[in-house]
């Protein structure tokens, strides 16, 4: 039997009397489990990032745009052939299942005035149920209703940053402003969501569709919109009402089966989970690459253990003949391998912990998520490591022989 005891205990004291030998064996393990740490939280954290600002954009979404009109042979891009109409955004909402929500909406870049203050922005032109399906809360005042929307009134709803820019920290509420040249009296103000990469969700203006289309952009065929957004009631069945509504629309614009459509369906879930897939994908990397760093200090760690056998070979040979066995020999280079190896891996993870929260910190808006699992599987290769390459130099020690090892100078 081994005993185990005495043979850690005689592991611990090797330890001791190098110590620092033993720190700098262990400095590498510290490095690589440090750096796994530090690149899983970068990754995690910007996956995290991404969920929350897709989510922010609206989930379980439809966008249906009008196909692209050529002229001369040239493309002239996504909405730019009127096909979608309030007729199909109606039909939409009244004939498909598992559908939330349905909003017209037509977009123009266009000058906000107030006094003397100026700003330029982007108008929807749409309905309620475009601001619940984009995660738009009222922060100030109220949102334009269906009445608005049959009168065809010249009321909006503006985002915080066009609010900021306009009014200060006045509030914009039941104030006029101007819209190009047309009057607008502001309803109510959104609550802010910051942005999307490029583009401000702030930066924006709301008002009802028919009043855009009457009173502000004008349209060449009435009733006309340059795209419909659906939210589904699920993501399970978004597929589902996306082929739905690809075949209503098909039939409701008379297209045959061999015709190519006039108008074009993306599915935000499909987008998100290439969006997700991708950002994970790029954490994986990110910690292969600091996991070389674990191999390297495994490296350094059968080094020092193979330079230590040779040092101790007297040692060992007096072990030897006093009734250890080769197996207690093994054990004992063994155990101070993997000790090394999980002291570097303890150290380590605190090392990433606080170069993780300092980079949070320091960085400007970067999201880092540290979790137990990153934790665990850092710690648990650090040990595989010092088990890994301290098995060979706890083998070679424990096939000396004795009386080689005890003439050892």
């Amino acid at each position: 039997m081994i005993d185990f005891k005495s043979t850690l205990k005689m592991a611990v004291n090797s330890l001791k009397v190098n110590k620092m030998r033993s720190a700098l064996t262990s400095l590498g393990i510290i490095i690589g489990v440090s750096a796994v740490i530090i690149m899983l939280a970068i990754g995690t954290g910007a996956s995290q990032k991404v969920q929350a600002n897709m989510e922010s954009m609206g989930s379980n979404m439809l966008t249906i745009r009008s196909a692209s009109a050529k002229s001369g042979g040239v493309s002239m891009g996504i909405g730019s052939k009127p096909s979608l109409t309030l007729k199909d955004t109606a039909a939409i909402k009244k004939t498909i299942e598992n559908v939330d929500a349905v909003a017209p909406v037509s977009s123009e870049g266009k000058q906000l005035m107030y006094g003397n203050q100026n700003w330029q922005s982007t108008v929807y032109g749409t309905t309620p149920e475009y601001l619940y399906i984009k995660n738009y809360e009222i922060e100030d005042g109220r949102g334009f209703t269906m009445d608005d929307i049959k009168n065809s009134a010249k009321v909006a709803v503006i985002g915080s940053t066009v609010a900021t820019e306009l009014f200060g920290d006045v509030s914009p509420v039941n104030k006029v402003i101007r819209v190009g040249n047309v009057p607008f009296k502001v309803l109510g103000v959104t609550k802010t969501k910051g942005s999307t990469g490029p583009f401000d969700e702030d930066d924006l203006i709301f008002i009802p569709i028919t009043t855009a289309q009457k009173k502000l952009f004008g349209v060449a065929f009435p009733g006309t919109v340059k795209m419909i957004v659906v939210k589904g009631i699920d993501s399970e069945t978004l597929n589902d009402v996306q082929k739905e509504v690809e075949e209503l629309l098909m039939q409701r614009h008379s297209i045959g089966k061999n015709q190519s459509a006039d108008f074009e369906i993306r599915n935000s879930a499909e987008f998100q989970e290439k969006m997700k897939s991708t950002v994970q994908t790029f954490a994986i990397l990110l910690a292969s690459i600091a996991s070389v760093s674990l191999l390297v200090g495994g490296i350094g760690i059968m080094n020092i253990m193979l330079v230590s056998v040779t040092e101790r070979t007297k040692e060992i040979g007096i072990r030897m003949a006093i009734g250890a066995r080769a197996s207690d020999i093994r054990w004992q280079f063994l155990i101070e391998s993997f000790m090394l190896s999980m002291i570097g891996g303890l150290i380590g993870v605190i090392v990433g912990i606080l170069g993780a929260k300092a980079i949070e910190f320091f960085s400007d808006g970067m999201n880092v998520s540290i979790s137990l699992f990153s934790i665990f599987l850092s710690l648990g290769f650090s040990g595989l490591v010092g088990i890994a390459f301290g098995y060979y130099p706890a083998y070679k020690a424990s096939l000396l022989n004795p009386i080689d090892a005890l003439r050892y100078e």
